[in-house]
């Protein structure tokens, strides 16, 4: 019988179909990895080799030396420091706050379900604004704080919906003969809703990670006076535009005298930025993929 399904013959189109489909997320790869590859290529190159061009998916004369560059640069390690904390701190916080938000507005004994559930969707489409929430921050005194990092998005309403749906999906039951064994609410949260949740857990903690790790525009907005809470994707940024002002320096020849230049130490910073995040990526994709397909059945 396998034998016989083996022999199907599949039509003209599913045929085209699969070429086409085929051909063209080849495509979509090339083009997605291609910046990807070029810029990890110039990062191992030698910097003086790289300013002759013509590098592009490998070094053609391979080097550590942009990196131990960048290792030795202070203001990078500290913002590194920072990054690394604020993300943990940030996702950790984050994640709890909204899970307990989400698993008030799924109880039905909860009267205010409706009003609080609609206060957080309007604050989706409705902001204050960048001066007013500058203003708002600086009388909280969290400007100048690494706690501006943390509080002011401690939950999300977006993520709430998503963790929300998630519990909804799980059955009553196992709420209501907990409370029947005389379990609380917090006792349901913490031994039976949150061990369930895993899947939408790790999704939005991936979009909190993410999120906290490539944030740069808090830090130069609250805390530009404070080099000690500098983030690495600021300090990523500032090189990045101290390179596009000394694009056409001639002061470039003195830095490829160095042994590196604007442009390898650019490379080399952006590999360094992004490879924790893509390094972490592999261990959430299939809590990530499963947290996708949320309300996607209904039964």
């Amino acid at each position: 019988m396998s034998k016989n399904r083996n022999k199907i013959k599949k039509s003209p189109v599913d045929i085209t179909f699969v070429i086409i489909n085929t051909l063209l997320l080849t495509i979509f790869c090339v083009v997605t990895l291609y910046p990807i590859l070029n810029t990890l290529a110039i990062s191992f190159n030698e910097a003086v080799d790289t300013l002759t061009g013509g590098i592009h998916l490998l070094p053609r004369k391979f080097t550590t030396q942009n990196y131990k560059t960048v290792f030795r640069m202070d203001s990078l390690m500290r913002g590194a420091y920072i990054s690394v904390m604020r993300t943990l701190i940030a996702t950790v916080t984050h994640m709890l706050l909204t899970a307990m938000l989400a698993y008030v507005l799924t109880r039905k004994e909860f009267l205010l379900n409706r009003f609080v559930s609609l206060f957080f969707v309007i604050t989706m489409y409705v902001n204050g604004g960048l001066i007013p929430g500058f203003i708002l921050f600086r009388n909280l005194s969290l400007t100048n704080t690494f706690w501006v990092y943390i509080i002011p998005g401690a939950i999300s309403a977006f993520n709430m919906i998503v963790i929300r749906t998630y519990m909804n999906g799980l059955p009553d039951s196992l709420v209501e003969s907990a409370q029947v064994d005389g379990a609380g609410h917090m006792r349901i949260f913490w031994k039976i809703i949150l061990p369930l949740c895993k899947p939408v857990l790790a999704t939005v903690a991936l979009f909190i990670a993410v999120g906290q790790w490539n944030s740069w525009f808090d830090a130069m907005i609250y805390n530009s006076a404070r080099t000690d809470l500098t983030t690495l994707q600021y300090e990523l940024m500032k090189l990045l535009a101290s390179v596009a002002m000394q694009s056409g320096d001639p002061n470039t020849a003195k830095h490829a005298a160095n042994m590196v230049t604007p442009e390898s130490i650019r490379a080399a910073a952006s590999i360094v930025t992004a490879l924790p995040i893509v390094c972490l990526y592999p261990f959430l994709q299939r809590y990530f993929v499963t947290g996708l397909t949320i309300g996607g059945v209904k039964e």
